[in-house]
């Protein structure tokens, strides 16, 4: 069986990770100041960024209907199924439209809804490959993802409250006070639920609380070490227009889990619009056994 496996631009990847890794990839369409653009079609990080700080407008939104559609009619006339990995449905309404859609298909696609996002939702399609290849069917590979979704953690440390209260998640007079006090808060993703997670008076503090809550979950839900000696976790660190900080980061994180890989990655831009630039993600996914071999 010949199973294409998609995910769009929320995982982090761009066109030429995911063509390197066999994965259809999705641009997810970003509005700014009225006008539509392609997250790494015509839309690059450094445009972005640069119009974000100039006080555009910026909102994120769904795929037309009649993009996905003729996405899956062009792959199945090739592939027996597809597996179709959106980003959480907590966070955007393209799952569950994506849903919607596939019911028309004859269960020729499977649309994942394992709530991930960034270099967890990556990892999800790097799993669903190797699975796929493996001989997995599409719905036994949606099945696997699916059962594991909260076997995942995103923290995300927020450099500037600014964007928070410009898309009303914060008040102007907590902005202002977090603004004083120079807080950083780190926010968590689980699930379909994005939820504050601590408040820290310093960067060094919240990299702190980061790397401590990866600790322990790696060792209270993933088992620690597993699977043939290798770590039973995959680590990975995003950032928002924070490269060198980011590649401090992973240095830090490495001396703090000796024999792990950290995967570095971007985050992207539905997650940059809200919060800005210079945050810092530590994010920890426990192996799959059937999945993608650590390496």
């Amino acid at each position: 069986m010949k199973i294409a496996v998609i995910t769009d631009t929320n995982s982090g990847m761009l066109p030429p990770d995911a063509e390197e890794h066999g994965i259809v990839l999705m641009p997810m369409p970003v509005i700014i100041d009225n006008k539509e653009y392609r997250e790494g079609v015509n839309l690059t990080d450094e445009h972005f960024y640069q119009m974000l700080a100039d006080g555009a407008d910026v909102h994120t939104s769904q795929p037309a209907a009649g993009d996905v559609l003729d996405l899956w009619n062009d792959l199945l006339k090739d592939y027996d199924e597809i597996v179709h990995i959106p980003m959480s449905s907590g966070l955007s309404g393209s799952c569950q439209s994506a849903v919607l859609y596939a019911e028309e298909f004859d269960g020729r696609v499977h649309v994942v809804d394992n709530q991930r996002i960034s270099v967890t939702q990556r990892q999800s399609a790097l799993d669903a490959r190797v699975m796929a290849d493996s001989g997995l069917t599409g719905a036994e590979i949606k099945s696997i993802l699916e059962e594991t979704k909260f076997d995942s953690h995103i923290y995300i440390m927020v450099d500037t409250l600014t964007y928070l209260k410009k898309g009303g998640r914060i008040t102007p007079a907590a902005a202002m006070i977090g603004g004083v006090l120079h807080l950083k808060p780190v926010l968590q993703i689980q699930g379909e639920k994005l939820d504050a997670f601590s408040k820290c008076r310093s960067i060094k503090n919240a990299k702190k609380i980061m790397t401590d809550a990866v600790a322990e979950g790696i060792e209270q839900e993933f088992g620690g070490i597993a699977y043939a000696d290798k770590p039973g976790a995959w680590i990975g660190l995003a950032h928002t227009h924070n490269e060198e900080a980011a590649l401090q980061y992973v240095a830090e994180t490495k001396e703090r889990f000796p024999g792990f890989d950290v995967h570095m990655d971007r985050l992207p831009i539905s997650i940059a619009c809200h919060i800005g630039p210079g945050s810092l993600a530590l994010t920890c996914t426990k192996v799959l056994p059937q999945g993608a071999q650590y390496s």
